[in-house]
C-alpha cells in the first residue's frame, strides 16, 4: 500500500453548497476592513519573524507565544483569502480572530519542539528558491515578498489561482454552480502555497513536499498493511 505522509502544515477548505451567484463581485469591497486589520498583523508578523529568528538561531526554540501570533495571522489571512478570489468558497464573512474558529476554511501548523539552529541561516531564501518558482506561477509572480508582508489583492493578477477561480465564479454566475474540479485544484495550490509560507517563515524544518494535494482536506496518512508472517 502506498503512503501518502503527513506534512505538519494543515490548510483546508470546505465548499459552501448554496453559493450566491453574484455577490463575489462585491467581496472584495467587503472584505476592505480585513485587508486593513491584516496589513497591521502582517507587520507585526514581520516583526515577530525577526526575533524568532534569532530566538531558533541561539536557542533552537521557537517561543510558543510568538509561534501562536504568526500562525494565527496566516489562518485569517487564509479565511479572507478563502472568502474572497484566493477561492471564494464561502458567502460566510471570515471572523476578526487570530484563533481557530467555526469557519469553513482552516490554517494550521503544528509547534516544532525544536528547530535546526543552520537551517534557519538559508531555509527562507536559499533552499526555498525551487519552491517560490512554482507558486509564483500561482500567483502570478514569484512572491518571496509575500511571505513577510501583506498579500494584497494586486499580487495575484495574472496567476493561475486567479485566473481560475475568475472562471469558476463567471461559470456560478450563469449556472448557479461552482465547478467542483476547479474548487479542488485551487485548494490544492493554496495548500502548496501555505507549506511553502510556514517553511519559509521559520516555523518548520521539514521541506514542502512537491506535491498537488487536491481537494478540501489534506491527505490522510496511509499505513502500510503489516505482512503476515511466512510459515515455516
Amino acid at each position: 500500500m502506498s503512503t501518502v505522509p503527513a506534512y505538519p502544515v494543515r490548510l483546508e477548505g470546505d465548499l459552501d453548497p448554496a453559493m450566491s451567484r453574484g455577490l463575489w463581485l462585491v467581496k472584495w469591497l467587503l472584505a476592505i476592513p480585513h485587508y486593513i486589520v491584516l496589513f497591521f498583523l502582517f507587520i507585526g508578523f514581520l516583526v515577530v519573524s525577526v526575533i524568532a529568528f534569532f530566538a531558533i538561531l541561539f536557542t533552537a526554540r521557537y517561543p510558543r507565544s510568538l509561534f501562536e501570533f504568526n500562525v494565527g495571522v496566516m489562518r485569517w489571512s487564509w479565511r479572507v483569502g478563502f472568502y474572497t478570489f484566493h477561492a471564494n468558497g464561502t458567502d460566510r464573512y471570515p471572523p476578526f480572530s487570530l484563533a481557530p474558529e467555526d469557519y469553513p476554511a482552516s490554517f494550521d501548523v503544528d509547534y516544532p519542539e525544536q528547530l535546526s539552529r543552520g537551517l534557519v541561516l538559508v531555509k527562507w531564501w536559499l533552499l526555498a528558491i525551487p519552491q517560490y518558482i512554482v507558486i509564483g506561477f500561482f500567483f502570478g509572480a514569484v512572491p518571496f515578498w509575500t511571505t513577510w508582508g501583506n498579500r494584497g489583492e494586486s499580487g495575484y493578477r495574472g496567476g493561475l489561482i486567479f485566473i481560475i477561480v475568475l472562471f469558476a465564479v463567471v461559470v456560478l454566475l450563469f449556472t448557479g454552480r461552482y465547478p467542483r474540479g476547479m474548487f479542488n485544484f485551487v485548494i490544492g495550490m493554496n495548500r502548496w502555497a501555505y507549506r511553502v509560507f510556514a517553511y519559509a517563515a521559520l516555523m518548520r524544518d521539514e521541506y514542502p513536499p512537491f506535491r498537488m494535494d487536491l481537494g478540501p482536506g489534506e491527505p490522510e496518512t496511509e499505513t502500510p498493511e503489516t505482512a503476515e508472517p511466512t510459515s515455516a
